[in-house]
């Protein structure tokens, strides 16, 4: 009885599932089918649905078939194939990796992309467009490479994540100082690193459309080693499937699916992160779509849906002449960003800081030692700062200047210079207070204001305020910027905060809020001087350059408001740092103090975003080393990591005004060399602490925990 009732109680729920299945491809074919008309009809011209079936049939009007067959056909078929691509790129690395934040973007293959093509541009050679997705592939694959390998065994790990986008920051502040140094070279990287589907005709689409091929083949001929891997590596290796050659291979083809997305419409960011998404509900309801042979080429639907329906969308609430000066990618990557942070909330995790650096105490003679020689140390830089650059001066001139006795050259040298040293040491020390802040509250060693889109979201209420007030005056930048922090850190902290600030859950977060305030300081860019991005550049690279005495005011009241507090509050800083329980039993209200401390570290990085631009790592970077020479004290902590923060972001903007002079290089773009190593040192030593974790009971974020 058993035996015979089984295949009809079999047979009907495959049935169902192939034919649940087939309805939803069709329902997303003909999603597609749909966006793809509206598309061909949207645009500046005047050429609606009948010129444009007119110029399908041959009957237009020469000038509207023009328009229909050199420009909408173009765009309209470069979004189904970045769509798809894309699409199914993220489908086969959330696969191999087990981690449904996997993508082009998180894994920083897209960044890789973008620098690789960048130094090529450089060279002033001009390769034709298949060299050029060459180039781009090597990029993305090498940025591959280095994120899988610093991730560790376990792919699904949420390092890898964490990694990659570190790691992106780093390539992307890279590319950014190519763009400064060689603006005639790399004319127009700005604006295709935006990620526009627009067209010239079908040459790039054909050339582009068999690397697509070549790529769904090869993922749909892998396709059961992808499945196999999703049951963990041990129960793949048992199954006879090469665990490592598989996701070599799964990797090499997604980089090249991105590189031909890249090479053919610039970054059309998170479509790899948030089509894979769209179609893992529909596994839970239909079998045929937990196969990969299934799911990878639904993700592409679901790919190219989503990057026409941004187009779509765009041009419908948009007026046609300012929609064409916005960029698939900035709606793609607002909406990227929105899903990374709902994604992120999510998460479940038990990593916390390593006990040893919990413990480490240094003895009073190491401090005041310690204290003693970044004193000298930031004297000679300080020194250094204002003599050196592209007039170079001696301390007799910086004399007569302050007794009112210099020359006119050297009067107009110093009246610029100085404001820019005090700019650079003010802002270091900010930003540093402010990560040694935000790591006590959140005992969050990732943490600090550039990391968790504090930063970016003062950079964007700055960057709207001088796009709509150029006039504005110190105050009013100040103000901005403190308002699109407040907005930013509310996301942050409010969604992080549940569950006691997890180490995970509060950078992903961060991570999410930086992109979507990153892709719409572009929007602004682009909407406002689409030409003249060199001055966006330089702002957002972090550089003090045509700063005055009033922009520092500002800066310089609430640094020294911001080390007052810290200083009459130690105690409650270490007893914050400890642990939750602890605070509270000693009659600590845990809350309040948590929030002050919080309010504090934004209204510093905000305006210190204000005074010098967007400058990353130093509040990650100066409360590690500050922790490492003194211990954790924060009475300690405190003055060597702002003492520290100086150095660093004083030194980064000497070295950016000397090394190349006369041309310069933004302080945000030098302390991103040093910080992204650094942050990915920290991801590295996390490996043993975050491991005991999990064997504790934590999960790492995949697919099981969402």
């Amino acid at each position: 009885m058993a035996v015979t009732a089984t295949p009809p109680a079999t047979r009907p729920s495959a049935a169902t599932s192939r034919a649940g299945a087939a309805a939803v491809t069709a329902a997303l074919v003909l999603l597609v089918t749909g966006l793809a008309i509206i598309d061909i009809t949207q645009g500046t011209a005047d050429v609606g649905g009948p010129e444009v079936w007119k110029a399908l049939t041959g009957r237009a009007d020469p000038a509207d078939a023009s328009v229909v067959i050199a420009s909408r056909l173009p765009r309209m078929t470069a979004g189904l194939l970045v769509g798809a691509v894309l699409g199914m790129a993220g489908a086969a690395l959330q696969a191999v990796s087990r981690n449904v934040l996997a993508s082009p973007d998180t894994l920083a293959v897209n960044a890789g992309s973008y620098l690789a093509l960048g130094l090529a541009a450089v060279t002033g050679v001009s390769l034709p467009l298949m060299a050029s997705s060459g180039v781009a592939f090597l990029g993305g694959l090498a940025a591959a490479a280095v994120v899988l390998g610093l991730s560790g065994p376990g792919a699904g790990s949420v390092r890898l994540v964490l990694a990659g986008s570190a790691l992106a920051l780093g390539l992307a502040a890279v590319t950014q100082g190519l763009l400064l140094l060689f603006p005639e070279q790399t004319k127009g990287l700005f604006q295709w690193n935006q990620g526009s589907i627009s067209q010239n005709g079908f040459d790039a689409v054909l050339q582009m459309t068999p690397i697509g091929v070549i790529g769904l083949i090869g993922l749909l001929l892998v396709g059961r080693r992808m499945d196999a891997l999703a049951l963990g590596d041990d129960a793949a290796r048992g199954l006879g499937v090469p665990v490592r050659g598989t996701r070599i291979t799964v990797v090499v083809l997604a980089t090249l699916l991105s590189a031909a997305a890249v090479t053919l419409a610039g970054p059309i960011g998170f479509v790899g992160l948030c089509a894979p998404a769209l179609v893992r509900p529909l596994a839970r309801r239909f079998r045929a779509f937990s196969r990969s042979r299934a799911s990878v080429p639904t993700a592409g639907l679901a790919g190219v849906a989503l990057v026409l329906g941004s187009d779509v969308l765009l041009r419908a609430v948009v007026p046609a002449d300012v929609a064409v000066a916005v960029p698939t990618g900035v709606a793609t990557s607002l909406v990227g960003g929105l899903f990374l942070i709902v994604m992120a909330s999510r998460v479940r995790d038990t990593a916390g800081a390593p006990a040893a650096d919990r413990l480490r105490i240094r003895s009073r003679a190491a401090f005041l030692t310690t204290t003693a020689v970044l004193v000298a140390v930031l004297i000679g830089v300080t020194i250094a700062a204002v003599l050196l650059g592209d007039s170079k001066l001696l301390l007799g001139d910086v004399a007569n200047w302050a007794q009112g006795r210099a020359g006119r050259t050297v009067s107009f040298v110093l009246d610029t210079r100085i404001p820019r040293v005090l700019a650079a040491l003010l802002a270091g020390a900010a930003l540093a207070l402010a990560g040694t802040l935000v790591q006590a509250v959140t005992r969050n060693p990732l943490a600090e204001p550039a990391v968790l889109g504090v930063s970016g979201g003062a950079a964007l209420g700055a960057v709207l305020l001088v796009t709509t007030a150029p006039v504005a005056g110190s105050w009013g930048m100040a103000g901005a910027a403190f308002a699109g922090a407040a907005i930013s850190s509310v996301v942050v902290f409010g969604l992080a905060a549940r569950g006691g600030f997890q180490q995970n859950r509060l950078v992903l977060v961060g991570f999410g809020v930086a992109t979507g305030t990153g892709a719409l300081i572009n929007l602004l860019i682009v909407l406002t001087d689409p030409f003249n991005a060199t001055k966006a550049l330089t702002w957002l690279s972090g550089s003090t350059y045509g700063r005055s005495l009033p922009d520092v005011v500002p800066l310089a009241g609430v640094l020294a408001v911001g080390v007052t507090v810290a200083v009459l509050r130690r105690t409650e800083l270490d007893l914050v740092s400890l642990d939750e329980d602890t605070p509270r039993l000693l009659g600590v209200r845990l809350a309040r103090g948590r929030l002050g401390f919080l309010a504090l570290s934004v209204v510093l990085a905000a305006t210190a975003v204000a005074a010098a631009g967007t400058i990353g790592f130093v509040g990650l970077v100066a409360p590690h080393a500050a922790r490492a020479l003194v211990g954790r004290q924060h009475v300690r902590v405190v003055p060597v990591s702002v003492l520290l923060g100086a150095t660093l972001v004083c030194t980064a903007d000497l070295l950016g005004r000397t090394v190349i002079a006369p041309a310069q290089l933004g302080a945000g773009l030098m302390t991103a060399v040093i910080g992204t190593p650094y942050f990915l040192h920290l991801l590295v030593r996390s490996r043993r602490w975050s491991g005991r974790g999990r064997a504790g009971g934590g999960r790492a974020l995949s697919g099981n925990t969402m």
